[in-house]
């Protein structure tokens, strides 16, 4: 960037003491050099009506003569967006929504948004798009929003918040992987101390041959509650061999089939866990229909704390993810980051306490 102590005349606009200090020109530095209003500067930027062509052209020289930058996060808070924060979902391709984790994240982020006077806007982008990154740097620096909530996997993605940060675009992100949670303002839980508390439980229950429902690739809040349920496994003396571990995509359709071919397999658990509820209640339909008693033939648990999970027979034990809490704390922490003028913010992790539900779905092995 050029500096200048005193810049070089430019015809038709005055000079201006502008960065002299070392610091990068302001719009209000532009506005000196060129001789003209504030907003006019921001009309002429803008590309706005009511600018004549040679007021334009003497704020461009002025632009040109500073080497001025415009900050996408100070026009995108002086524009209509400026009320506006995006909660960025993102799904595989093929995959069913995850029902009750989405509308939760919603309403907690809506609610939070409201109560302090932001508008919340919904951004739903597939995790196999090629242009993924490229539609979230875009959707700030259009203005259309101005700044963003980060939901898993794309809260794991360590190359996106890099390009985010250098954009300062600012961004908060919900259950990161802990290299974005170095770099970014996040909230969450403790995902493998839940996992490690339900391996604990239907341990203590009897169980010792186990059925796992993974989550799609690349969501680590679901590997780090795997990785919990390990190390309580281990504990006990039992390792990896104890457990049938098979990838779903979290739809109640994916626990069907994957606690079909688990219940079909030459060595049939005696307790599945489900990385969330609602292939938890999949796995349940499924056994129903195998004629297996529940929770004597089959123990099932579940994640999220749905509100399936207390109807549906027997009523499920499962995590109570605090999920609209989480969320209603994400939009705080933008608002602060906003406020703040911190750019994408700066790192730190507020943990939400979790708590296991326990109900009717875990009893002792028959055999």
């Amino acid at each position: 960037m050029t500096l200048l102590s005193k810049p070089s005349p430019i015809p038709g606009v005055r000079g201006t003491d502008a960065a002299r200090n070392g610091r990068p020109p302001t719009i209000d530095d532009v506005a000196a050099l060129a001789g003209v209003g504030r907003a006019t500067v921001s009309r002429a930027l803008n590309d706005q009506a009511h600018v004549s062509d040679k007021m334009r052209d003497k704020v461009m020289r002025a632009v040109e003569a500073l080497d001025y930058r415009v900050n996408p996060q100070a026009r995108n808070l002086a524009s209509r967006a400026s009320n506006t924060l995006t909660l960025i979902n993102c799904n595989a391709l093929d995959a069913p929504p995850n029902s009750y984790y989405f509308a939760a994240i919603e309403l907690g982020a809506l609610r939070a948004a409201a109560a302090a006077g932001f508008e919340l806007s919904t951004f739903n982008i597939h995790v196999e798009d090629l242009r993924r990154d490229d539609r979230l740097i875009e959707l700030f620096e259009s203005g259309r929003s101005t700044g963003l909530i980060l939901s898993p996997p794309l809260s794991a993605d360590l190359a996106l918040a890099h390009r985010l940060i250098a954009r300062g675009c600012p961004v908060v992100c919900i259950s990161p992987s802990d290299e974005v949670r170095a770099l970014l303002p996040s909230v969450g839980f403790d995902e493998e101390a839940a996992g490690y508390a339900i391996a604990q439980h239907v341990v203590a229950a009897g169980h010792r041959r186990f059925g796992y429902m993974l989550g799609i690739e690349g969501h680590l809040a679901a590997e780090h509650r795997f990785a919990g349920f390990l190390r309580a496994l281990a504990e006990v003396g039992l390792d990896a061999r104890a457990v049938t571990a098979l990838r779903g995509d979290f739809s109640f359709r994916s626990g069907v089939e994957l606690a079909e071919a688990l219940l079909a397999g030459p060595e049939r658990p005696s307790a599945i866990v489900c990385a969330n509820d609602d292939m938890a209640v999949g796995a349940m339909f499924a056994a129903h229909r195998m004629s297996l008693a529940m929770p004597g033939d089959l123990s099932v648990v579940g994640f999220d704390d749905a509100p399936v999970a207390a109807y549906i027979w027997p009523p499920l034990t499962t995590i109570h993810q605090p999920i609209r809490r989480i969320a209603a704390r994400a939009v705080e922490r933008l608002i602060e980051v906003l406020l703040r003028g911190q750019g994408a913010g700066i790192a730190g992790f507020d943990t939400i306490d979790h708590h296991l539900v326990l109900r009717e779905s875990v009893a002792p092995p028959r055999c």
